[in-house]
């Protein structure tokens, strides 16, 4: 299989970070080049860093670039600076948990702000950010061990929305446990939901795979359900943004609807997501807040109106699919059977970055 190039990357020496520019893709493969929290704030927004994960990943390499852009002056600028970035960045998208993780993570560092230096505070804020992302590459690589062993010797997995290296700071959640699934010789084909409206199946899930040497066919939203009727699916594998205490997982809008269709059809549906992919903090999945983005992503399309001028769009990113959906979630810590408040318990008590 074809290596990936990084999704992002952090030169501590130079204070840099690079992201690819997802919005580019798959016409073109470009990097974007934040200078402070505000532009990768920006960047999130609007989507060229996108997947729960990688949005924390870049969050945390904002506070590092706001830290070591301020070491040098007072300690009370440099917390300023520090706080108005945390901010900036925290309003940036709301659903993603991975983002108020790593936000949550770092700020804690300029907690000691009247006892240790802003140079020798920036080097604890570079390094806390630089671990974040070694750990996720860590847990996308034991996702994908951990998913392997559910995956049939010759099978076609649906996948919806992109959970592979773009979303991630590794190899990916969903498609982590394809690539692994592959690497060991299994027979695997992909059917990628073109995800509207922002096509993410169809632009960066199926630009991944067919860089990677696997078979994709990408197919419209509504094609999942003659397919599973079919017998044309062997399993449902997805990421998540957000995972409540119970189980319930927000997903990119039409996950509710594909989790349905499983289930009707017998047809095993997977959650892959690591650690920090949980908000124990939230009982069910009624508590997780749901972007409403743009109308106009729906009523464009590369441009050009696609409806009546005076209709109007409703354009959540993200829904809800019920724990008792889900045949199970597959985490770095191991895999959670009929996902459940008991059956996570033992991972939220293991939760020790929480």
């Amino acid at each position: 299989m074809t290596t990936h190039p990084e999704t992002i990357t952090y030169d501590k020496d130079k204070n840099e970070l690079a992201l690819i520019d997802q919005r580019k893709l798959p016409a073109k493969l470009e990097y974007a080049y934040p200078k402070n929290a505000a532009e990768v704030a920006d960047l999130i927004k609007t989507l060229a860093v996108r997947g729960a994960p990688a949005i924390g990943i870049a969050a945390a390499y904002a506070l590092a670039i706001t830290a070591n852009s301020h070491k040098n002056s007072t300690t009370e600028n440099f917390v300023e600076k520090l706080e108005s970035a945390y901010h900036t960045l925290k309003s940036s998208r709301p659903t993603a948990v991975n983002l108020f993780y790593a936000l949550a993570r770092i700020r804690k560092l300029w907690a000691n702000a009247n006892t240790e230096s802003p140079p020798a505070l920036a080097k604890k804020i570079t390094d806390e950010a630089l671990e974040i992302h070694e750990e996720d590459r860590l847990m996308c690589h034991n996702i994908g061990i951990n998913g392997e062993p559910l995956i049939p010797k010759n099978a076609t997995i649906l996948t919806h929305c992109n959970a592979g290296a773009l979303a991630t700071g590794g190899s990916g959640t969903a498609l982590a446990i394809i690539y692994q699934a592959v690497k060991v010789g299994k027979n695997i084909k992909v059917f990628a939901n073109e995800t509207r409206p922002l096509l993410q199946g169809a632009r960066l899930t199926a630009w991944e795979l067919a860089e990677a040497g696997i078979a994709v066919t990408v197919i419209t939203d509504a094609t999942a359900a003659t397919l599973m009727r079919d017998k044309k699916i062997d399993a449902v594998i997805t990421g998540a943004d957000r995972i409540a205490a119970n189980g319930d997982t927000a997903n990119k809008i039409g996950t509710y609807s594909i989790a349905t269709l499983a289930k009707a059809h017998k047809i095993p549906f997977y959650i892959a997501a690591p650690i920090t992919t949980f908000d124990f903090d939230i009982p069910t999945g009624d508590q997780i807040p749901i972007e409403e983005r743009d109308p106009a992503e729906v009523l464009l399309f590369c441009g050009k109106k696609i409806s009546h001028e005076k209709a109007r769009a409703l354009n959540p990113a993200f829904d809800i699919t019920p724990a008792r959906l889900i045949t199970a979630i597959i985490t770095d810590r191991g895999i959670i059977k009929q996902p459940s408040a008991k059956s996570l318990k033992p991972l939220f008590d293991k939760a020790d970055n929480y």
